[in-house]
């Protein structure tokens, strides 16, 4: 007999300014339990270029400063702004003048995104949590981070992102750990880490899967929104930052494009409530995909 979830079986609401992420009674695309749930979809906007940044993204951004940037990131409609503070050292007037910048100019919720360096976001995410004035998503803590970023997360009335490796009892551990220091749960998000298109993609889609049955199945230390930070991990792929293919792979534009919004796709799927894109015209797609 198939089985059919119970509507109180859903997952968490969280607010995220305008917006609840969460709430969902099913998986997406599908119908059981009237799901409702909606998507959100959130664009990065680099602080500054690393090496790493492909062109195809800078083309878009252009060679401005990081202030037009964010005004060109008002022109599309994303439901949050992300701004990742891929630094390499700390200066403190200047990154507390970003985050005042970004709020000023970006009228949406923040996601406030550390280095993905461990040993400086230690620093910096707690300083990017007290310089903001508005509730903002902090991203994220992991295990040899989350005791240094709780406690700023708390005091300033912020969303805590939380990343675990692929793993659902790490994850539940986490989310444990960060409401013992006094975080409420229904102030996390789950980070469960994903790959691109590919291998990673498949086992990140069955991690994201198994938390979201858990929940349903009633378990509330992980009945939290996912948010999947899938436009870095797309672009890591060398199908969407090289051109040298041959011809029959298409365009090069076209195909990392499509790269992004078929990995996002899927994880939306597989349960994820929150995308954040990387490419600014992926977000009237995927918008238009889970209307």
């Amino acid at each position: 007999m198939k089985k059919v979830y119970q509507p109180n079986l859903k997952i968490r609401d969280v607010k995220i300014g305008e917006y609840v992420a969460g709430g969902d009674t099913s998986f997406s695309f599908m119908t059981e339990n009237e799901n409702s749930a909606k998507i959100l979809t959130a664009l990065e906007i680099p602080y500054v270029y690393d090496a790493f940044y492909p062109d195809l993204l800078k083309k878009y951004w252009g060679a401005d400063s990081f202030e037009k940037r964010l005004e060109k990131a008002a022109a599309y409609d994303a439901d949050i702004f992300s701004i990742k503070f891929n630094v390499t050292e700390i200066n403190e007037d200047e990154l507390k003048l970003a985050v005042r910048m970004a709020e000023s100019v970006v009228t949406k919720t923040l996601i406030l995104r550390g280095a993905n360096n461990s040993q400086i976001d230690k620093e910096l995410l707690p300083l990017l949590a007290k310089a903001a004035k508005r509730p903002a998503i902090i991203a994220f803590g992991e295990d040899g981070t989350y005791e240094n970023i709780v406690p700023a997360v708390v005091d300033g009335g912020h969303i805590l992102s939380l990343r675990s490796p692929i793993d659902i009892n790490l994850a539940k551990e986490l989310n444990i750990l960060s409401s013992d220091m006094g975080l409420s749960p229904d102030k996390i998000l789950i980070d469960p880490d994903t790959g691109g298109l590919g291998y990673g993609l498949e086992y990140g889609y069955s991690i994201i899967e198994r938390i979201k049955q858990a929940a349903f199945d009633g378990d509330t230390m992980l009945n939290m929104p996912i948010i999947v930070f899938i436009g870095e991990e797309s672009y890591r792929a060398k199908e969407a930052k090289s051109k040298n293919f041959s011809d029959g792979w298409g365009d090069y534009e076209t195909r990392a494009r499509l790269w992004e919004t078929s990995a996002a796709s899927a994880l939306i799927s597989a349960g994820a409530n929150i995308v954040v894109l990387w490419h600014p015209e992926n977000v009237s797609v995927i918008k238009e995909l889970v209307k």
